[in-house]
């Protein structure tokens, strides 16, 4: 089929990839290889995988978005797209934007009639390529993959030798995978550069010095790192999608880097039978003395709740890594949302507040991950760390990961000789006025150290009780030291200038960058405040009452952040309106640049759904 003509020069380093495949047909690896190999070439990219839940058989589409100015959100259009799926290939078609480009199996039904002239079609035997590997049908499936990297490379201009590269990395510890993998790559390669004309395709990768020292990581595994050097040595958790790669590549770090010469293990992990277990054992290991943390998603956090409220009001550390997705119930699996905020802010039944970590990017991710059980020791609580499927299961350009300098904040314990000097040890008694106990751990030995740890209505020296006074007492107590975390919890991040105000956590973070440069360009100025914790800080406050409007993006559908800010704020809360995006794919520029325009030409308090 003859490539549909293209004019005028082509697009550089600004364009999105689309693969469509089949999941558990193998494709990761090569999508990997192709997104790496333009990172390596210094052009920033942005990859993206949305795929099913269900284990192999439906559709999936791996996004990468090419962009010299490093935007990490997703643009919503499908310029560059490669078609190997037979259910999807008429729908993948239509996706392509105009005057883009389709590149098709051309064993593929569809591929005999597309009746499209604003795009360029070129048509490879994809599958017979890669026949000529491998008989086996499986592997045949696999190799298939791996044409259209040769294909991609030769149309887009990516560098062979850098190929080779990654691929050696992909599969470092053999040579075979690897020599046959470069073998099929050429094939591809070589049938592009024979039959397909590449100067018509509107698109080019040029090599580039944009990428720097950056790395590309999955935010999952930045999120186990920081566990690991946040001193975590306990791990307990039930396998759950998105957060299931946290814990596997926190048990993968500690047995590289927490086994000594001896062969002994200086961690545990443990895969409980369900998510109430598991939150049992890091509240059973925190009032042992250990850095203990879960990793999860929203239906684990319901499941959850009544020992976090043990936790709470019997003040045990603990830390609780929520990669959130889609709900109520079983939801959407694998799409990512916002939808969690409000019920970890207050999660358990009576009066809880806790303290909600907000990352955003892979920097983040790591560095709060350490905060966290800092907080949860200080502070003597639960502590929640909020990512999303979009951050935890994409790979993200970053910066390197600093080493962390000091040591680990245990908080106000007490051991044998520090007891020696102590009149009177009352566990839930606040002796310094900042709402913080001190505690002694089990095995201490002094006479002075034991007291039970009361779920049931307690004394300040751990005695049973269900006197008003004393309960109100303890509890008043409790909420006064979450309140005052501020003081130790990530500030709020402001910038820009101008009377209308964004306001954002979490991933939203990248569509919002963007979306300010492109309503600065249409002569819109705003200013953007970025929550990276809760309880809020003053400065939210500040930043609200500065700005005429506030604008909040968030990816839910009922706005859970801009009603936490109304009560903060409650005689401002006019100020607030709400920019919603809540369909399980990651938010985009679009909808908060159409929401602030739309705000500014017609004010109102409705939220803009998207």
């Amino acid at each position: 089929m003859s490539p549909s003509p293209s004019s005028g020069s082509p697009r550089i380093n600004d364009f999105s990839i689309a693969v469509a495949t089949v999941n558990g047909s193998g494709s990761a690896s090569s999508n990997t290889i192709l997104a790496k190999t333009i990172f390596r070439m210094g052009v920033p990219v942005a990859p993206k995988n949305y795929f099913p839940s269900n284990i192999a058989g439906l559709p999936t589409w791996y996004i990468i978005r090419v962009n010299e100015q490093g935007y990490q959100s997703r643009t919503g259009e499908r310029e560059f797209v490669i078609a190997l799926n037979a259910a999807t290939a008429a729908d993948d078609i239509g996706s392509v934007a105009p005057g883009g480009v389709l590149v098709i199996d051309e064993g593929l039904p569809q591929a005999k009639s597309i009746a499209r002239n604003d795009i360029t079609v070129y048509a490879v035997p994809m599958a017979k390529l890669a026949k000529e590997f491998a008989p086996d049908p499986r592997l045949r499936k696999l190799l298939t993959n791996m044409v259209y990297v040769g294909v991609a490379a030769h149309l887009l201009g990516l560098g062979r030798d850098v190929i080779e590269q990654v691929v050696n990395d992909q599969f470092a510890s053999k040579p075979k995978v690897v020599k046959l993998n470069l073998d099929v790559v050429d094939a591809g390669i070589d049938y592009a550069r024979e039959n397909l004309d590449a100067a018509n395709c509107p698109f080019k990768i040029e090599t580039r010095e944009l990428t720097g020292d950056k790395m590309l990581v999955e935010g999952n595994e930045a999120t186990a790192l920081g566990a690991l050097m946040g001193g975590a040595t306990v791990c307990a958790w039930y396998p759950i999608t998105p957060s299931s790669s946290v814990c596997e590549q926190f048990i993968k770090l500690c047995k590289q880097h927490r086994v000594d010469e001896s062969g002994e293990a200086h961690f545990a992990s443990i895969q409980a039978e369900d998510e109430l277990a598991s939150i049992g054992l890091v509240l059973g290991a925190g009032w042992a003395g250990a850095r203990s943390f879960t990793a999860t998603a929203g239906p684990g956090i319901s499941l959850m709740a009544e020992l976090v409220g043990f936790g709470y009001y019997a003040e045990i550390p603990g830390v609780i890594i929520d990669v959130q997705r889609v709900g109520p119930s079983t939801g959407m699996p694998t799409r990512t949302q916002q939808g969690d905020v409000s019920f970890c802010a207050s999660l358990s039944h009576g009066d809880t507040n806790h303290i909600v970590l907000l990352p955003a990017g892979s920097v983040e991710l790591y560095e709060f991950a350490q905060a966290s059980f800092d907080l949860a020791e200080r502070y003597q609580t639960p502590v929640f760390y909020l990512t999303d499927l979009d951050m935890g299961m994409n790979l993200w350009m970053t910066d390197p990961f600093s080493y962390p300098e000091g040591g680990y904040d245990r908080g106000k314990v007490l051991d044998a000789e520090a007891l020696k000097q102590v009149a009177d040890f009352q566990r839930y008694k606040d002796v310094d006025g900042d709402g913080v106990p001190y505690r002694t751990l089990p095995g201490t030995h002094h006479p002075k150290a034991p007291y039970f740890t009361r779920g049931s209505g307690h004394t300040e020296a751990a005695e049973y009780t269900e006197d008003s006074d004393e309960y109100r007492l303890v509890v008043d107590r409790i909420k006064a030291k979450i309140e005052k975390s501020i003081a130790h919890t990530p500030k709020p991040l402001v910038e820009g200038e101008g009377e209308i105000g964004i306001l954002h956590y979490g991933s939203t973070m990248f569509a919002v960058d963007e979306a300010r440069d492109q309503l600065g360009a249409q002569g819109v100025k705003t200013r953007s405040l970025r929550v990276r914790a809760l309880p809020l800080h003053d400065e939210v406050v500040e930043f609200v009452d500065s700005c005429r409007v506030v604008y909040v993006a968030e990816q839910n559908r009922d706005g859970q952040m801009a009603d936490i800010l109304r009560l903060k704020v409650p005689g401002s809360a006019s100020k607030i309106s709400k920019i919603l995006h809540y369909d399980g794919l990651p938010m985009h520029a679009r909808p908060i640049v159409e929401g602030v325009l739309a705000g500014e030409r017609t004010p109102s308090q409705e939220p803009a759904h998207v």
